[in-house]
């Protein structure tokens, strides 16, 4: 019977990630076609343990489960799993364990987890497939394969909340659905056949709101902040492609997210909580967190010997292992021993794909004695790791940030409120987000959009500049513009995505990727950015290359067997950021805006997630012998940054409004913030004379060594180091700036900018830098300079009349001068023997 196949299988993921089941009764249900659990306690030890998450499971429950089986229609209809209410609750795991941690929620060491692996390995069926004549093995394994192709997952009401200090962010969709689709992404029963080797899912999620909340010391939200996204509903295709019928993990893997309209609200409390969650993100991309329990520190002498088997590409300490490697736990990281510290946030995605895309290692079990189930589980120890593409894609997306103030309800007794107002808004249009991977010797990502831009919003400290009975132009209140409309640009931001009706994908052909770094580098190039985008552009390459197979990452056998041959491997870092023609206006309205912003922000407590460790010199460090120092001389790994800026304006108009004294001084760590309100009616100056400055082209280059403590300490140890090893011992930052000029100009009451009158004229310059990498290690050597700098400037020419003059000290000093500016008012006669041209551009 076909049940005798199938219940074991969706009987061992329910049992397997669900506390006190009878399997008795789960199989009885089964076999009658639906399963209704409820009020089920999931078991947090073994998601921890199966999603390897950087995270702790508080808690985690499901109100209500639902399986439909289709028993008479099992080869042409889904089987649907619905999950009603589903609530987990997580916190950053930290080196001190608590009770529930002692209770089993996660393995500390890699014994423990491999002990209890066992007690939720599903129990074998081993006798199905041979008792039944009408059944052979391969038809059971087609089955298998169509059934767990098709399944449908329907979660209604999905809760995830993250907590840390006094932050409790919480993720709340009214409904998340999993299903297969056809080559038009439509519903469809599908599986993978000879001539098209491809599988399609969709999921739609409805309704995604995301607060984030500030807690007391006991725990309890006392006032709830607006939501940052409130019922976003967005998209996500998954394609898979085989080698062969009998692959048992797919060859590519594209998983791609579109939203249509993004709206975010960030109001002043919520600030310093989401910068908060960044700076997790960053650390946990780097591994910088739970590095050491408290209490441990590290062991100097092996501290150093891993570092030189990764500088010098020693023999002894470069062994590369497949997929979970010591060489390539945590990216851009040296090598270190999976029991000691944790994998970098890249390692762990990884090493989580197999678990997201490969059958279950419970269902070759079902198979019973099948001899090409065997054969299978043969070739996929063999296979390559997959290409894994994810990408995020938005149409159109909305920042706006707001301040809040309490306000009280009329009776006495009653509860304060949060009220917030709307101060500056953030649009942006047709952004992408690609990574590309293949193993982790290989990572892409790339980031752009078409357009962007700025506008102020009501008042700000109490200056009504931009309340609606101002009657102020959309133009006078947007301060920043970049790149293009996206009804101009078109949707090149989709382009090759499974959105983009042209991609391979969707054509019937299977895509090409560039997994070369030269290619990469050939094809990807500051124009290609710029022609999709327009806007920005950033590309981030991190490749791991074998120098003796001279060939690309993609292209190396990392299999265990090999890795006496691979002799050392070389790291490569960069990241390539281009923005593109942009248009700033420096005004009041803008200027206070951004430093209420950045106030904002500096307004918390939070410990950084990893300190810095004090730069001191080891006394017993390693010597290199020659043979150490000549291989080291031959590659040392850096991190390489580009930045370009193309076109770019920006206008200092003279201040209007001046509160820069209530704000400064919180910047600088001088005093405590305060909500000062002006309380100087807001008027209007025109017309306003300006400061314009134009730019052809900035480019800066920062180079940095990718391992600069371990490099150091190693280099100073040595007697005479070369100029070569001492080079890489520094930070290098090169500055050039082309077709720099400035000019005034004056801006009337139509929105108008007359034509600039030059002051500066066009000039280029350049300014190179470097700085001393841990400069305490070399104490002892005073010839070595900690800093040095070389600015060139050819030519530079400074023009300007009296009047001209004059109006620059007003400019000067309406942004120098606190309190009220109208005494600051410019002379007319001034202004019009400045700007005798009648001649206007549009602002």
């Amino acid at each position: 019977m076909l049940e005798s196949y199938v219940t074991p299988i969706l009987m061992s993921y329910v049992n397997r990630y669900i506390k006190n089941l009878k399997p008795s009764d789960l199989q009885l249900s089964l076999w009658g076609g639906d399963v209704v659990l409820s009020k089920l306690e999931l078991k947090l030890d073994v998601l921890e343990q199966e999603l390897k998450l950087p995270f702790t499971f508080l808690s985690g429950h499901i109100h209500e489960l639902r399986i439909h089986v289709p028993w008479t229609k099992l080869g042409s209809e889904p089987v649907v799993i619905t999950i009603n209410t589903m609530e987990c609750i997580l916190k950053l795991k930290d080196g001190i364990q608590d009770d529930h941690e002692s209770c089993g929620s996660h393995s500390t060491n890699r014994s423990t987890t491999e002990n209890t692996k066992p007690s939720v390995k599903p129990r074998r069926i081993q006798q199905a497939a041979p008792t039944d004549p009408d059944l052979p093995p391969g038809y059971v394994q087609s089955l298998i394969r169509r059934v767990v192709n098709n399944v449908n997952i329907v979660i209604n009401n999905l809760i995830l909340k993250y907590v840390e200090d006094d932050i409790v962010l919480s993720v709340n969709i009214t409904s998340a659905e999993c299903y297969t689709v056809g080559e038009l992404w439509d519903r469809a029963f599908m599986d993978i056949s000879a001539t098209d080797l491809v599988l399609r899912k969709v999921i739609n999620f409805s309704d995604c709101t995301v607060c984030l909340d500030k807690r007391n010391a006991s725990g309890k939200i006392e006032f709830y902040q607006d939501p940052l996204l409130y019922k976003c509903s967005f998209r996500t295709r998954l394609h898979f492609t085989y080698d062969n019928l009998n692959s048992k993990m797919p060859s590519v893997i594209k998983i791609h997210t579109l939203v249509e309209s993004l709206k975010l609200s960030i109001t002043d409390q919520q600030l310093p909580m989401f910068i908060r969650i960044m700076q997790l993100g960053i650390a946990l991309y780097y591994g910088e967190i739970g590095n050491f329990r408290d209490g441990e520190t590290e062991d100097p002498t092996c501290h150093n010997k891993d570092m030189l088997g990764n500088i010098t590409g020693s023999e002894d300490e470069t062994r590369i292992d497949m997929q979970y490697t010591a060489q390539y736990k945590g990216q851009e990281l040296y090598s270190q021993h999976e029991d000691e510290q944790p994998q970098g946030w890249v390692s762990w995605a990884w090493s989580f794909v197999p678990a997201i895309v490969s059958y279950d290692d419970s269902e070759e079990d079902f198979l019973g004695n099948d001899p090409t189930s065997a054969m299978h589980q043969q070739k996929a120890q063999t296979l390559r790791d997959p290409i894994v593409s994810i990408g995020f894609y938005c149409t159109k997306a909305t920042v706006t940030f707001k301040l809040t103030e309490m306000q009280a309800e009329s009776s006495y007794y009653s509860p304060q409120k949060v009220k917030s107002k709307e101060i500056l808004c953030w649009e942006q249009e047709g952004t992408t987000v690609e990574a590309l991977m293949m193993g982790e010797p290989f990572f892409n990502c790339q980031i752009g959009f078409v357009g962007c831009r700025a506008l102020c919003l009501k008042g700000i400290m109490g200056v009504k500049d931009f309340e609606e009975n101002m009657n102020r132009s959309e133009t006078e209140a947007c301060f920043f513009i970049c790149g293009e409309n996206l009804n101009m640009k078109g949707l090149t931001y989709l382009t090759n995505s499974l959105f983009d009706y042209r991609s391979p994908e969707n054509n019937g052909t299977r895509a090409e990727f560039i997994l070369d770094a030269a290619h990469h580098k050939e094809t990807y190039t500051e124009v290609a950015g710029m022609q999709r985008f327009g806007a920005f552009y950033m590309d981030y390459l991190y490749t791991v290359e074998n120098i003796i197979g001279k060939g690309s990452a993609n292209q190396q056998d990392f299999s265990p067997g090999k890795s006496e041959d691979m002799g050392t491997v070389q790291e490569k870092s960069t990241k390539s950021l281009v923005i593109g023609p942009l248009d700033f206006r420096l005004d009041s309205s803008a200027v206070h805006r951004i430093l209420k912003m950045i106030v904002c922000a500096l307004e918390h407590e939070y410990e950084p997630y990893s300190g810095l460790k004090p730069d001191i010199k080891d006394e017993n460090e390693t010597v290199l012998n020659p043979e150490e120092v000549a291989s080291l001389e031959e590659y040392i790994p850096t991190r390489h940054t580009s930045i370009t800026l193309l076109k770019c304006t920006c206008t200092i108009v003279m201040a209007e409004f001046n509160l820069l004294d209530h704000l400064l001084p919180v910047i600088m760590g001088e005093k405590n913030s305060s909500n000062f309100l002006n309380t100087t009616n807001f008027q209007s100056l025109r017309p306003l004379p300006s400061i314009q400055i134009l730019v052809d082209k900035i480019n800066l280059e920062h180079s940095v060594p990718m391992y600069a403590e371990q490099l150091v300490h190693v280099v100073s140890s040595l007697t005479q180091p070369s100029d070569n090893l001492l080079h890489y011992c520094y930070a290098h930052c090169y500055l050039k700036i082309f077709g720099f000029q400035a000019g005034l100009t004056s801006l009337d009451c139509r929105g108008f900018y007359c034509l600039p009158v030059p002051i500066i004229p066009s000039f280029s310059t350049a300014l190179y830098g470097k700085l001393l990498k841990l400069p305490t290690c070399w104490t002892e050597r005073s010839q070595i300079a900690i800093t040095e700098g070389i600015f060139e400037l050819p030519n530079l020419t400074i023009q300007a009349t009296r009047a001209q003059t004059l109006l620059l000290q007003a400019i000067y000093q309406s942004w120098s001068h606190i309190g009220n500016l109208n005494s600051l008012s410019v002379n007319e006669a001034l202004m019009n023997e400045i700007f005798q041209t009648t001649d206007f551009i549009y602002s």
